[in-house]
């Protein structure tokens, strides 16, 4: 074995020594963004010919450019959709680069892909799909959706044939941008449907779209928590239509679709069983870091029909019957990105998972009957998972843009504006189960 040198385990111990700290860290500050001018003047230039050396780097990434960045598993990060990876799962992440692993095929990289699976069928069993489904990790939702429906449109192709017209994707209004992004892609129609006030959309509203353009769609999106509102749509009444019209049954569950692991939630998800395919982001209710996104099909043959790439050097593999996930998805080359959540569950196991989640949809109820409580404030909607959107009487966007930038300056929160149906609101994304029901309040009070 050959010995690495006194500057490489200078190195190496310096950068482990600095994530070490910023894993154990319990009160990281939540930080913010800096201009463009004012990094170029902290942070200078660093890629030179000749190196500035690791400790120097080091120092700049801590000192400069991690403060530069918003801490997405803060307690008080409370906009978009945050991440709570597990220390577990943030510490695994390490091992899982440090370890040099291959995620693209069973021939490089099996004992990974074995552990990513065994994940895979945990959840699809949660979902109620059957014992055969299966899929890959990939790097997010937009790509899990462009996949899944990738996959849905040749399925339909060697059904049916290419339509006289352009083949058509039916999802609600309220659906995530990446239905419409990965449309664009495979320049197919989008046809949105009109959800009504409640956000829920239903198959009394999907089969007037289907009788009338059926021969042209080949699938319909439901979504199993609305990034904006946590909305489940109707899957049960949506999956019943199968019976009638022959489409590709997609769940977007990115975000939402980790509420059935509590029970509290689960019956809002009935007829997702029926679903041909799914998606949900470990990186946001399950607790794992940056980025994964698990991608499950009813019938994996039909993903690897879809996705199988051919080339001279990957006989080896795709003449080979085990299982490679670059098979399934819009990749190739692929980290082994479910291996933290694996290593978490494995870990914690998953009760503790359970709890967790039951712990956000529990306060998103509680803080949600606080609002409603107090003159001056409305509920936009009632939460059906952990994001709460609510007004506050008379704020324009300004008023909110204002208060926002005030609470990220002050170090408190980061909340960010919102809007509805042309209204401006704010929401809280209740997934870290450090956030606590006072800190909100305390929220809640500075908009007095």
């Amino acid at each position: 074995m050959h010995a690495v040198s006194t500057e490489t385990e200078v190195l190496v111990d310096q950068v482990l020594e600095y994530a070490r700290q910023r894993i154990l860290s319990v009160d990281t500050p939540l930080d913010k963004t800096y201009t463009q001018q004012e990094l170029e003047q902290l942070a200078g230039r660093s890629v030179l010919e000749q190196g500035i050396g690791a400790e120097r780097a080091l120092a700049v990434f801590a000192d400069v450019l991690a403060p530069a960045c918003i801490t997405t598993d803060h307690p008080n990060y409370l906009a978009f959709i945050p991440t709570a990876p597990t220390k577990a799962a943030t510490a695994f992440d390490l091992v899982v680069s440090a370890s040099a692993v291959y995620g693209g095929s069973w021939l490089e990289g099996s004992g990974a892909v074995y552990a990513e699976n065994e994940v895979l069928s945990f959840l699809a069993a949660e979902f109620g799909l059957p014992e055969s489904a299966g899929g890959v990790f990939v790097q997010g939702g937009t790509l899990g959706n462009l996949s899944a429906l990738v996959a849905a449109r040749e399925n339909a192709r060697a059904q049916r044939g290419n339509p006289t017209t352009r083949w058509a994707v039916v999802c609600s209004a309220e659906a995530h941008s990446s239905i419409a992004s990965a449309a664009r892609v495979m320049d197919v129609e989008v046809i949105p449907v009109d959800a009504g006030e409640s956000g829920v959309l239903t198959g009394d509203a999907v089969r007037p779209v289907l009788e009338s353009r059926g021969g042209d769609v080949f699938a319909v999106v439901a979504t199993a928590g609305s990034t904006n509102f946590g909305i489940v749509d109707d899957l049960a009444s949506i999956a019943a239509l199968k019976q009638e019209h022959p489409f590709w049954l997609h769940v977007d569950g990115a975000y939402g679709l980790a509420g059935m692991l509590s029970q509290r939630a689960r019956p809002l998800f009935a007829g997702v069983e029926e679903a041909d395919s799914v998606i949900v982001d470990p990186h946001k209710w399950l607790f794992a870091p940056f980025d994964a996104c698990a991608l499950i099909y009813r019938d994996p043959e039909a993903g690897r029909r879809a996705h199988t790439q051919h080339a001279e050097y990957l006989d080896t593999l795709t003449e080979a019957t085990e299982w490679s996930p670059s098979d399934y998805a819009v990749h190739l080359t692929r980290r082994a990105r479910g291996l933290p959540l694996w290593f978490s569950l494995a870990t914690h196991g998953a009760a503790a998972y359970r709890d967790a989640v039951t712990t956000s949809l529990q306060l998103a109820q509680r803080i949600a009957a606080e609002i409603e409580s107090r003159e001056g404030f409305r509920l936009v909607r009632k939460p059906q998972l952990s994001v709460v959107v609510y007004e506050r009487d008379g704020w324009t966007k300004e008023h909110y843009a204002a208060w926002s930038a005030r609470l990220l300056e002050e170090q408190r929160a980061f909340v960010t504006p919102s809007s509805h149906a042309g209204r401006p609101n704010t929401r809280f994304a209740l997934l870290n189960p450090r956030t606590t029901f006072e800190s909100l309040v305390g929220i809640l009070d500075s908009m007095d």
